[in-house]
């Protein structure tokens, strides 16, 4: 477990520095978005990995593993956006703010993972990429469903947790893709 750990900080990383440095270059304007704008961009990136995987051919320049990266930010984005929702002005929040709100969702949902990690005893590492692609692709179509019935659910997890196990999924994808290069 303490390896997963040490991985899914790297991968994290390398998500934070990206996210990081395109708050430098547009500022927060992802603000401007509703929730419901967010999970359809997660969509596209996802579908995008899909397709790739499935023809093995990608036509423009940024690869399976961007992608990934992608649904990670955007998710921190999501979550966010569902628990401080934008007000006037919040296009224009500091980098502290913001990357404090990235690090406090990123520690909230690696300890999720960590939960249930120890429960499942890590199944993930014998999944398929492809697989995880799968089960971000049934959690969006989920998301997508409870926005349509503004956030109300009977019995089943909120959004918060949907777009957690798909930040989750993303990183052990990004993991597994790291291992096949060794």
């Amino acid at each position: 477990m303490s390896q997963t750990s040490h991985q899914y900080d790297q991968v994290i990383q390398r998500c934070k520095e990206l996210f990081e440095k395109k708050n430098h270059d547009y500022g927060s304007a992802w603000r401007i978005l509703r929730p419901s704008s967010l999970t359809d961009q997660i969509f596209i990136k996802a579908n995008r990995i899909r397709t790739i995987q499935e023809t093995g051919n990608s036509q423009v320049g940024e690869g399976i593993e961007d992608e990934f990266v992608g649904i990670i930010n955007y998710c921190v984005m999501a979550l966010i956006q569902l628990t401080e929702p934008a007000h006037e002005g919040s296009t224009h929040e500091s980098n502290d703010w913001l990357m404090g709100r990235y690090g406090s969702w990123v520690s909230k949902t690696k300890a999720l993972m960590e939960a249930k990690n120890h429960d499942y005893g890590e199944a993930w590492r014998d999944m398929r990429i492809s697989s995880l692609t799968d089960l971000i692709l049934m959690k969006l179509l989920r998301v997508k469903q409870i926005e349509d019935h503004k956030g109300k659910t009977l019995v089943s997890e909120g959004l918060e947790a949907n777009f957690q196990d798909m930040l989750n999924y993303s990183v052990f994808a990004l993991i597994l893709m790291r291992e096949e290069v060794k």
